[in-house]
């Protein structure tokens, strides 16, 4: 990892985003090669995510798909789209999560001779994104048809890797439709050394009115170091909450 990029990541954990923002532009002006430059500008992206800047992130992110268009990979450019519009649904940013997933799932399709588990891979991360932001504006049913969606891709047994992804995404909607409980039962099925199920599962706790669970959670979640979207979100948020609680 470049020095600039190692830095200002480590200045985002601290919560010194001006900071930050200064050594990755840094990185950007010296960048070497393209590759490079594309890559100190998304880490630039997720260095606004830790404000829930939807819009600054969405900036840089498009930089950077654009750098894989004119790469012509597919692939990579739906995982920035995907990647610009996980950021905005946590930032509470609905409509542009929306369109970003939208265009994350179209680009990704394009993929020169897509092979079939490439094609269930893109269907389940829309369906997932789908029932997400439905739980989000607090459309149980809505929410519902596209779990029921996003399981019947996973039982074609082509992605057998997603399968963790489903009691994470079941957990989300239930958390955002109400039901705590149910949230809790089904994100400790899910992967627990992601920051973000952590941040979940804080709060699912805290709705529960159990805080000493929510603050084991939230502590875990506040000591995540990965630069991306659910360390962006869960950092900051677990820090607030601990402090809150």
């Amino acid at each position: 990892m470049p020095e600039g990029i190692r830095t200002g990541s480590a200045l985002d954990f601290e919560g010194k985003y001006a900071e930050a923002r200064a050594a990755f532009e840094q990185a950007i002006q010296t960048a070497a090669t393209p590759a490079a430059k594309a890559q100190a500008q998304r880490s630039m992206a997720i260095s606004y995510a830790f404000e829930g800047n939807c819009a600054q992130t969405v900036k840089y992110e498009q930089m950077v798909f654009d750098y894989y268009v004119a790469q012509k990979d597919a692939y990579q450019q739906g995982e920035i789209a995907d990647e610009a519009a996980r950021v905005c649904i946590d930032a509470g940013d609905l409509g542009a999560a929306e369109k970003w997933y939208k265009i994350g799932y179209e680009a990704g399709l394009k993929e020169p001779d897509i092979k079939a588990d490439r094609k269930d891979l893109w269907e389940f991360r829309w369906e997932n994104a789908q029932a997400r932001l439905a739980a989000r504006r607090g459309n149980k049913a809505e929410a519902q048809k596209h779990i029921a969606a996003a399981r019947a891709v996973l039982d074609r047994k082509t992605n057998p890797a997603q399968e963790p992804f489903f009691p994470y995404l079941t957990g989300y909607v239930a958390l955002y439709t109400g039901d705590a409980k149910t949230a809790v039962e089904d994100l400790l099925k899910a992967n627990q050394r992601d920051a973000f199920i952590q941040c979940l599962l804080g709060q699912a706790y805290e709705k529960l009115g159990q805080k000493e669970q929510a603050r084991e959670w939230y502590g875990k979640a506040a000591a995540a170091r990965s630069h991306n979207p659910p360390g962006a979100y869960s950092v900051p948020f677990a820090k607030k909450r601990l402090a809150a609680l």
